[in-house]
């Protein structure tokens, strides 16, 4: 989990990205536009300063700086940082090892309930230090220094360390902090002239820029608010017998959420900076609810924010909106407590000991506390799950997912839950069907094909589980065809149709150009882009050619967008090899290992292009060299393995495929490549001994079950035999 504004990853087509600022960071404000804003909209004024997007980012001062500089020492497994004013000035020295640097504060970063702080590096980049100001307080364990990974040690070789891309303020999360940021990086330097019109989160963030607004404005006389008539248009209603509201009057426009889900939720951008009142789907390439960062059910596990969690939800079927709940300038709640809750649920209904099953006034009696759960991130910031669900403990024992119940009730397990409120309310409703396969499908389990299209197809599941669903149909099958997938490339469903142009790689080649060609026009560049990027490799008709060039224009911008860091440089590799350029591949490979030396998937993929090209001294030199910065590195152990399988070097293969297994004991791959290198050297006994004791750790287990039971039947072990029948 990474502790600070990680809203871009792991996408179907892209993998994480993201940007950086300057040394001497350039930034402009519009101010006459800002001065006219307030001038003419004292009210919304003064409430947005009591938001957090009002502190989303200052220059250090007297006022901004929450964290205490009074010559504070902090140290965390041997990093030491030393907060201090010198000449009126905020500075930190940090030092790890005998290595020391003294750097002046540039920005505060946030303000409750913790404060991060951004210095000025090299090459324009802003960087997040690993110290930060724990701002809640002290009866919760508030006003202290602490390390954003307080439970392990952060060496500068880490990917994780503070001055690698992972922890750049430009990329992670500058856009979603700054009205009208632009990175501006440049990927043939790795450098960034960052630049924002104004240095928080204001009336531009949401509202755009408005000069005719503004010149309008200008006409009236300042300080009388520029108002539009009010127009009743539909409210929530409980009719007789209801126990919930249901909305009444024309449908709503939510479009506005997409100014919302821009910041909060994880995504990699399409273009550079955020443009208000544009849809999310033509700025943005999400993050749909799938492991590992989400659990089984849906439920929010890494730092996903809102986007992903809300669109689960019945609110958002039923055109619950965010300002339903939170004010529109301030964004706090709009009622405290059960209140909130109760403005469309029925309080004789539901704020009830029959109901909740818990005393009046304690935790166990607030709506939120069961069904929208906190995850705690950064190391003091509870977030509250947006998927609303209800608690299901007889779940949790199935498939090891979390649940309101046990979260409060630690002495307790799930079995207990569940009895318990099958004891208050009967026994759990079935699962749909189709619900429980998505839940065997996202904990890592095989279903069928035909399993998996009728989840795919149930209209009554939420659209981004089934577009989730759609974006894994490769977990499943390996070619799909053309009719079976049709409906959801032309589906009126923005994100079926996104999910559907990813998967198309399961499509014959000649069915994929016809499928996708209407897709390269869509109206929305993120399925424009996924569109051109499962088209890289086929051949188009000449029609198709001249939307494709420019769909594949915007599939290349975004790559470069985010080649600040490996992921995007990755990204750009594999698109060069879908396109035969296989000198491009090379070197956004080599690119991502300069500007990333501890990612990976960097080595990884340029040794695995030097294998394609039959170049067996580069493969183990890259290798080498991604085992001597990342010596923990599963994938890397396992890499160069294989590379020694395909240079006939059997018994030191099947050290490193052991290596492998023991960094990442979890990853079934791992284990059964290891028992069948075993296998391999005539060593059939003691793969069989290996894997009984070892399979019990996996939850993936169908290939270890077949070969437990191909090991048993060599070893004329009987007992071992029915004991892998059983699993």
């Amino acid at each position: 989990m990474y502790l600070f504004c990680l809203r871009l990853t792991l996408a179907s087509i892209f993998i994480l990205s993201l940007q950086s600022a300057s040394t001497a960071l350039a930034y402009a404000v519009d101010r006459s536009q800002a001065q006219n804003c307030k001038n003419c909209h004292q009210s919304a004024y003064q409430h947005w300063q009591q938001s957090d997007h009002a502190m989303a980012m200052a220059h250090p001062s007297k006022d901004a700086v929450k964290g205490d500089f009074q010559q504070r020492q902090v140290e965390h497994y041997g990093q030491k940082a030393f907060f201090f004013i010198e000449n009126e000035q905020y500075k930190v020295t940090i030092s790890y090892d005998d290595k020391a640097d003294t750097y002046p504060i540039k920005y505060t970063f946030g303000h409750f309930p913790l404060q991060q702080y951004l210095v000025a590096t090299d090459s324009g980049k802003l960087q997040v230090l690993p110290f930060a100001w724990d701002a809640r307080d002290t009866k919760q364990g508030g006003q202290r220094w602490y390390h954003n990974y307080s439970h392990e040690e952060i060496r500068p070789e880490d990917r994780l360390h503070w001055r690698q891309p992972l922890q750049n303020w430009n990329g992670m999360c500058a856009d979603c902090h700054s009205d009208g940021l632009k990175r501006n990086y440049d990927a043939d330097k790795n450098s960034f002239n960052t630049s924002f019109e104004n240095i928080n989160v204001g009336c531009l963030s949401c509202h755009g820029d408005m000069p005719k607004h503004d010149q309008r404005s200008k006409k009236h006389t300042p300080n009388n608010e520029v108002t539009a008539p009010s127009h009743p248009t539909g409210q929530w209603l409980r009719s007789v017998g209801e126990k919930t509201a249901h909305w009444q009057g024309p449908t709503r426009a939510n479009s506005f959420m997409d100014n919302c889900f821009a910041c909060h939720s994880l995504r990699s951008p399409l273009s550079d900076g955020i443009k208000a009142n544009t849809p999310f789907l033509d700025q943005f390439m999400p993050r749909l609810p799938a492991a590992p960062a989400y659990h089984a059910d849906g439920q929010i596990k890494e730092e996903v924010y809102v986007y992903g969690s809300f669109l689960q939800s019945k609110m958002h079927a039923k055109g619950v909106n965010c300002l339903d709940c939170h004010d529109k300038h301030t964004m706090k709640l709009k009622i405290t407590g059960n209140g909130l809750c109760l403005q469309c649920h029925g309080a004789e209904v539901y704020n009830v000991k029959s109901h909740h099953q818990h005393n009046e006034d304690s935790t166990g009696a607030q709506c939120v506390n069961c069904h929208m759960p906190t995850n705690r991130y950064m190391g003091v910031d509870d977030r509250r799950d947006h998927s609303f669900k209800i608690p299901k403990p007889d779940l949790s024992v199935k498939f090891d997912t979390p649940n309101a119940c046990t979260q409060c009730h630690t002495d307790k397990n799930n079995q207990w839950a569940s009895d318990k409120l099958a004891q208050w309310h009967g026994k759990p409703k079935p699962l749909q069907k189709s619900k429980y396969y998505l839940m065997v499908l996202n904990s890592g389990q095989a279903i069928t094909v035909a399993d998996h299209l009728n989840i795919i197809a149930d209209e009554k599941l939420d659209v981004i589980s089934r577009a989730s669903a759609l974006q894994m149909l490769s977990f499943t099958t390996q070619q799909i065809d053309i009719e079976r997938l049709k409906p959801y490339l032309r589906h009126t469903e923005d994100l079926i149709r996104l999910s559907a142009a990813n998967a198309a790689v399961l499509l014959a080649p000649s069915d994929r150009a016809l499928a996708l060609g209407p897709l390269l026009t869509d109206k929305l560049k993120a399925i424009r882009v996924a569109a051109a990027r499962s088209l890289a490799s086929t051949a188009l008709a000449s029609e198709y050619m001249p939307a494709y060039t420019k769909a594949y224009n915007e599939l290349v911008n975004a790559n470069t967008i985010s080649s600040w860091r490996g992921e995007g440089r990755a990204n750009q590799g594999g698109l060069a090899i879908d396109t035969a350029n296989f000198a491009e591949a090379e070197k956004a490979f080599k690119g991502a290992i300069i500007v990333d030396p501890y990612f990976a998937t960097g080595y990884i993929n340029l040794a695995d292009l030097y294998r394609a090209q039959q170049r067996p001294q580069q493969v183990a030199a890259v290798l080498v060299n991604g085992m001597e910065h990342l010596p923990k590195s599963a994938p890397i152990k396992y890499a160069y393995g294989l590379h020694l399988v395909r240079t006939q070097q059997y018994v030191k293969a099947t050290g490193f495929f052991e290596q492998a297994m023991q960094l990442e004991p979890t990853a079934e791959q791992y284990l059964y490549t290891y028992i069948l290198s075993l296998d391999g050297q005539g060593e059939a006994k003691k793969a069989l001994i290996k894997l009984q004791l070892l399979v019990k750790n996996y939850q993936a287990k169908g290939r270890l079950k077949e070969l437990g039971l191909y090991l048993a039947q060599k070893n004329n072990n009987r007992k071992a035999y029915e004991g892998f029948l059983q699993l």
